[in-house]
């Protein structure tokens, strides 16, 4: 009998199995493929290892809905991508199997240390590993070789002490200890697979060491959509990643429920900056792009601000991208503050601590989830008994999803043997899976796509429907008998006008930054910018404008600056006159002097009066630029600002408060957008 067939052997004879399949042969479920973790009956111990996997299509990407889809009301692309899996052609599969182990180790990255922010998330995660690991050597390891998990943080000193302004390291420690413990548990701890990381950050760094150094890496955590989209073949995660969660709230708040105003406010890390913008994706192809963000920073308590900002932007929906504790802190004061928006989230923000935390509060609150922790079936049943045992406390979705990734790597080692090629081929094929999270299916670039749920809390506890990112049909016709006397609605004659795919800045835009200080004593400068703007500067009418200008003590001068000549120097000695001259507005004398003036004005915050018909400059959804029709004198404009400072004071902003009135100032008066209003 060879050697393999021996360990075959001895594999049959260990008690148990890993995963629930080293011994016995679990109920295979009905969709199930038959190479799958469903399906097997015994460890292998790599004596038939299922080989790379085959090439195949899986349409459309994420199983996107069309009317989310890039340019799908447009043009069809001439290519997609991530539609095939990236499959690792390279030699190594018949590498001799080691000799003399004593254990088999898989290496765990992830923010345990108890300073790191997610310590909470990072410890969860770690125990559901654990008692994957912990049951699997139970029923005998490895053909009775223990598994062992080598636990490594991400978390670098350096991270400790750093605050904003401060002077960072430039040595290699700043990329993090997740580069660091990538080496150490590839080249000094032998691991056959790196099981991690809850950071996206951290995770990209050990995916580019894996590109290297071949071995797979699992993930249950990080729901950055752009891991698997770097085309790496060492890449697998049981999460649904930030496309599918934002697909899946906009189709409830847009289609379901019908808003149209919606905000975002996020935490301003790598969470929410990779987070929201699916979710602004969406949006705008659904045809109502976000109406405001807001940022707030790890450890913030007050979130008034951003409240009192997204309340004046009339928004009647708000998205928190965040965790559980921030969540309910937002929910407590929105309610404090009189806000009544309904209010969603990210999957982060929904469980047992939120509740704890938010009390009545968080009444009416939706976010998405990976599963319904709700069901009674025997997996999630027994994981709950023998987690609560365990570390005496109730599993979450970090334990949860850990438990079922890590389990689906011993299988797959238990399938492949010890080879790190081998090993990644069998998650490779993994297309369908049933653990304690459910039932999952996974595309070409092996992370989990199946349909999420929506929690909805009401009463003090949670409950969790299905919520296809599809657009369900809509509902049959009434049949129901007009009743007497009832007279049915007219027909309307002729087609329907078309809805607008999306409204963008119709309603204008306001400032809602901090207040602006007043201008320096001294003279009231303006800035006329354009052709001949030198000549125009010594004309009659505007040096008679000027010396009617003088309020008090406040003379009004101009700073002409010519289009005519380089754009770099205009740009200069308009920064110039904005930054050091400390200029209370510009007077834009037509198109491309306007266009310039616009996007200074977004970053200096001083109103701009152009003169020029192209309706682009008010469609920006910039709150500093007004127009005025071309062929209008700039004396005229002159006059308008000058009575605009008279009503508001020498103050930029209250400058463009008074504009963007609507009220007549000098004979002349702007809509909402920017655009004079038709007299």
């Amino acid at each position: 009998m060879s050697n393999r067939w021996l360990v075959a052997a001895a594999c049959l004879c260990a008690a148990g199995g890993v995963a629930t399949a080293l011994c016995q042969k679990p109920k295979q479920h009905p969709a199930a493929r038959a190479d799958q973790h469903a399906a097997t009956s015994w460890c292998q111990c790599g004596a038939h290892p299922p080989g790379p996997e085959r090439d195949w299509t899986a349409t459309p990407y994420a199983n996107a809905p069309a009317d989310m889809s890039p340019y799908a009301k447009f043009v069809k692309p001439y290519s997609l991508n991530y539609l095939q899996p990236t499959i690792f052609t390279g030699p190594g599969r018949n590498a001799p199997d080691p000799q003399n182990l004593t254990e088999v180790r898989i290496g765990f990255v992830g923010p345990i240390a108890p300073q790191d922010p997610d310590h909470i998330f990072g410890m969860r995660m770690l125990h559901g590993a654990q008692l994957a690991v912990e049951q699997a050597n139970a029923r005998g390891g490895y053909g009775g070789k223990l598994f062992r998990l080598m636990l490594h943080d991400d978390y670098n000193n350096w991270q400790e002490s750093a605050v904003a302004g401060s002077v960072r390291p430039t040595n290699p420690e700043i990329w993090g200890s997740a580069s660091d413990a990538a080496v150490k548990m590839i080249y000094d701890d032998k691991d056959w697979a790196i099981f991690g990381s809850i950071s996206s950050e951290a995770t990209h760094i050990m995916l580019r060491v894996a590109l290297k150094a071949e071995i797979p890496i699992v993930n249950s955590a990080s729901t950055d959509p752009t891991i698997p989209e770097t085309s790496v073949p060492w890449y697998f995660t049981d999460l649904q990643d930030d496309r599918v969660q934002s697909y899946t709230l906009a189709r409830r708040i847009y289609t379901e429920l019908g808003f149209k105003r919606v905000a975002i406010l996020r935490i301003n890390n790598r969470y929410g900056r990779m987070g929201v913008p699916k979710f602004r994706d969406a949006s705008r192809r659904l045809g109502h792009p976000v109406v405001i963000e807001q940022k707030f920073m790890a450890g913030d308590t007050d979130f008034s601000r951003e409240l009192r900002n997204i309340q004046d932007s009339r928004a009647d929906a708000i998205v928190l991208w965040t965790d559980e504790i921030p969540a309910a802190m937002i929910l407590k004061q929105m309610r404090a503050m009189g806000m009544t928006q309904r209010v969603f989230g990210s999957y982060r923000t929904l469980g047992s601590d939120l509740l704890a935390q938010a009390g009545s509060a968080a009444e009416g609150f939706e976010a998405v989830f990976p599963y319904d922790p709700t069901r009674t079936d025997s997996r999630l049943v027994h994981f709950n008994r023998d987690f609560e045992a365990r570390f005496h406390e109730k599993p979450e979705q970090f334990a949860a999803l850990a438990y079922d990734a890590m389990n689906m790597l011993l299988d797959s080692i238990c399938k492949a043997g010890l080879n790190r090629i081998r090993i990644q081929d069998a998650l490779d094929n993994i297309r369908q899976y049933d653990g304690v999270t459910g039932h999952m299916v996974f595309d070409p670039n092996e992370k989990n796509v199946t349909p999420m749920y929506i929690g909805t809390v009401h009463d003090g506890a949670i409950t969790y429907q299905l919520a296809p990112m599809a657009k369900q049909p809509a509902a049959e016709p009434s049949t129901a008998v007009q009743a007497p006397g009832k007279q049915a609605p007219a027909m309307q004659s002729g087609a329907a006008a078309p809805t607008p795919y999306a409204r963008v800045g119709e309603d204008g835009v306001t400032y809602l930054g901090p207040a602006r200080p007043d201008l320096p004593r001294g003279a009231v400068r303006v800035v006329l910018f354009g052709p001949q703007a030198e000549k125009l500067a010594q004309s009659a009418a505007i040096k008679a404008q000027l010396a009617h200008a003088v309020h008090g003590d406040r003379p009004w001068t101009l700073i002409p600056v010519d289009s005519g000549q380089n754009w770099g120097a205009a740009a200069t000695q308009l920064v110039h006159a904005l930054l050091n001259q400390h200029a209370l507005a510009i007077i834009a004398l037509d198109r491309n002097a306007a266009h310039l003036s616009e996007q200074l004005a977004l970053k200096t915050f001083v109103p701009v009066v152009a003169l020029c018909n192209d309706t682009t400059l008010t469609s920006a959804n910039v709150p500093w630029i007004f127009r005025l029709p071309a062929g209008t004198a700039p004396v005229t404009a002159l006059r308008l600002l000058e009575d605009a400072e008279r009503r508001g004071g020498p103050n930029p902003q209250r400058v463009r408060a008074v504009l963007a009135s609507g009220t007549s100032i000098d004979g002349q008066a702007f809509l909402p957008t920017g655009d004079p209003h038709a007299r």
